[in-house]
């Protein structure tokens, strides 16, 4: 069992107290708890940079998202999300570029995912283009059975109709459809606190890193 469980513990607590004067009596078990997530994110950093190599001296403070809401526009008023998660790619979280992130959530919530999310229109043209050119690069990768078995389908929101340029007919329509490109692998709490998790998710980001790679090229 790893310190993944204590973080799972604080977070389970946070979300039955979610409120300002629980969280600032509870301050010194969060910064703690966060310490160990800033060197878990750490050390996957360093394990992903093994065959990532765009993210070499990529920081943790870069990746990990905060974990205070913006609810200046939602009807949600709840302050704190009950998980903690960080987006590894080239220039950080807010870089919008291919990467894997990281999600822990008690609940068997937590989450390994990889790939382009909701990207802007040029970049998400370019991915368009290279499938439109290069679409059995991409079908190698994610209808291969050992991929399929793992991760199921691609995931992401789809447009009804074919995109701007290409037609309803086009042997790639429900990749060019898609307009976030993501492999979601779904883990329970008991995978997210045993001793060999952080091993298991370098091993499970390297077998989605294929998916990155595709996506940077496209941009690139």
């Amino acid at each position: 069992m790893n310190q993944t469980k204590k973080i799972l513990n604080f977070l389970n607590d946070l979300k039955a107290n979610n409120s300002k004067e629980w969280m600032l009596a509870n301050k010194p078990e969060y910064l703690k708890q966060k310490q160990v997530f800033v060197e878990l994110v750490q050390s996957t950093i360093e394990g992903l940079s093994g065959f990532d190599q765009k993210l070499a001296g990529l920081e943790p403070k870069d990746c990990i998202f905060r974990i205070n809401r913006d609810i200046r526009f939602s009807k949600d008023k709840t302050l704190y999300k009950t998980h903690l998660g960080a987006y590894m790619a080239a220039g950080g979280r807010k870089s919008m570029l291919p990467g894997y992130y990281l999600h822990l959530e008690p609940g068997n919530n937590s989450v390994l995912a990889a790939g382009l999310y909701r990207p802007g229109s040029d970049l998400l043209n370019k991915v368009r283009q290279e499938i439109d050119y290069n679409g059995q690069d991409l079908q190698s990768i994610v209808e291969k059975s050992s991929w399929t078995k793992e991760f199921g389908p691609l995931e992401g929101e789809r447009l009804a109709r074919a995109p701007k340029g290409y037609s309803m007919d086009h042997h790639m329509i429900q990749y060019l459809q898609l307009k976030s490109y993501l492999v979601v692998l779904k883990l329970k709490d008991s995978e997210v606190i045993a001793s060999d998790f952080h091993t298991i998710a370098i091993k499970k980001f390297k077998h989605m890193h294929p998916l990155v790679n595709f996506l940077n090229t496209a941009i690139s």
